[in-house]
């Protein structure tokens, strides 16, 4: 079977779960004997040893279709001039400047994406048709994301092709709109969810929400959690000489990295945690500079600027440092996620999580044993479970294998690249 996945780039500018998720998705249906072809769209994946041996051409390039929206002039450049515009050097800054992953402002630029062959990039769905027909050819597209919506119905009619789409985190996008906006977008995406023969959720927690915003037929909605290749984590015991906490993710606020470092401050204040250390890694945007800025200026306040470790290297293959230098990973995203790509590769290095009670992060605990809960999603409560959690070296070791282990059996990503092959099956046939 040939399955085009299409999926939003990020530039290589910070850790996207849901880009390393497609990434490891495609790697395993081609290694259980499936064509699989990643289409990056708006920017270049970037995703560190992930990248395709071969140059795969950005649709949709973020440049390009912010100018056409913006500007009607643009509308009717040249081939020539969108060359340039969507010319990989030119992709990797525009992803480097604030606002390029904010939805803040991209509100009509959204609702024309999804209005599809209505909306202002016509040009782009043509041509994004146009390769798939003409030169994939694949049996199944797979969409990674419901902002991904408007191209649906095109290539189901034009080029005859079944459509599946992930749900993961499209309200963090949404949400961020103004309520009016909102409205409009979630409206028209359940309108747009009819074009689509199956979608997949990467949690019950997440299903069960998608269901009620995008009004999605129950035979329509399988959930699917994403997965890792266990084998490529080393596991190693919860530090301990010194203990340390980790962070794993976007260092922006709306993903809490102030309430880890509040949390690690108030720890320190306690002589029981004088050797206590901070690792944090993830990458960022512009947008997020001077917000990471505060946080240093706060740690050097305190005198705790040499107890904390920034990497600069998050891409796959390079975390292995970073996890074996880390006694506990949190990561208190203030809304909570879908999903949360970071916790599975924790658990599979053998850290222990300690995550707010939000979101999905409580069925993912749940189900691997390899981590506790907190709330509510505060500096105090975070640290006073640290506190409880840090010294208690029989608990770290015992959630350590217990996470290992469920990754292993529940969340393998070949195990569930083959319930989704299924799935692929029933559409197609």
């Amino acid at each position: 079977m040939k399955i085009v996945n299409i999926v939003p780039g990020f530039g290589g500018t910070f850790y996207c779960g849901n880009c390393l998720r497609d990434s490891v998705y495609a790697a395993s249906l081609r290694e259980a004997g499936h064509d699989a072809v990643t289409l990056p769209v708006y920017l270049p994946l970037d995703i560190g040893d992930t990248r395709p041996e071969t140059p795969v051409p950005v649709f949709y390039g973020a440049v390009s279709i912010y100018l056409r929206q913006q500007f009607p002039i643009f509308r009717h450049m040249p081939g020539w001039m969108e060359d340039i515009f969507d010319s990989g050097p030119l992709l990797r800054y525009a992803a480097r400047k604030s606002g390029s992953t904010r939805a803040s402002g991209l509100e009509q630029l959204t609702e024309s994406m999804l209005l599809g062959r209505d909306g202002n990039q016509r040009h782009e769905l043509d041509r994004l048709v146009s390769h798939l027909r003409d030169h994939e050819k694949p049996d199944v597209v797979h969409l990674s994301n419901a902002l991904l919506l408007g191209m649906a119905q095109q290539i189901r009619e034009e080029a005859g092709i079944p459509v599946v789409c992930s749900l993961q985190d499209e309200d963090v996008w949404v949400d961020a709109m103004e309520p009016a906006w909102q409205e409009r977008i979630w409206r028209l995406m359940a309108g747009k969810a009819r074009d689509v023969a199956a979608f997949i959720a990467v949690s019950k927690t997440f299903a069960g929400m998608m269901t009620e915003r995008m009004e999605i037929p129950g035979e329509k909605l399988h959930v699917v959690p994403i997965g890792v290749k266990p084998e490529k984590y080393v596991v190693t015991p919860p530090a301990s000489e010194p203990p340390a906490l980790g962070y794993l993710s976007r260092i922006c606020h709306d993903n809490g990295f102030h309430i880890l470092v509040d949390a690690f401050i108030a720890l320190r204040n306690d002589p029981r945690f004088s050797t206590l250390r901070l690792f944090a890694t993830g990458g960022m945007t512009g947008d997020d500079r001077s917000f990471f800025s505060e946080q240093l200026k706060k740690l050097r306040h305190h005198g705790l600027a040499e107890a904390f470790v920034y990497r600069d290297d998050f891409h796959p293959g390079h975390l292995g440092d970073f996890f074996r230098d880390i006694t506990i990973l949190s990561v208190p995203v203030l809304k909570g996620e879908a999903f949360g790509l970071y916790q599975l590769e924790a658990l599979a290095s053998g850290v222990p999580l300690v995550q707010p009670a939000l979101g999905a992060f409580p069925e993912v605990i749940g189900a691997t044993e390899g981590g506790v809960l907190f709330e509510p999603n505060s500096p105090a409560a975070l640290a006073a479970t640290l506190s409880e959690l840090l010294p208690d070296q029989a608990r770290l070791h015992g959630m350590s294998r217990a996470g290992r282990d469920a990754v292993e059996r529940l969340f393998d990503s070949r195990i569930l690249t083959q319930r989704i092959l299924e799935i692929y099956l029933n559409v197609t046939s």
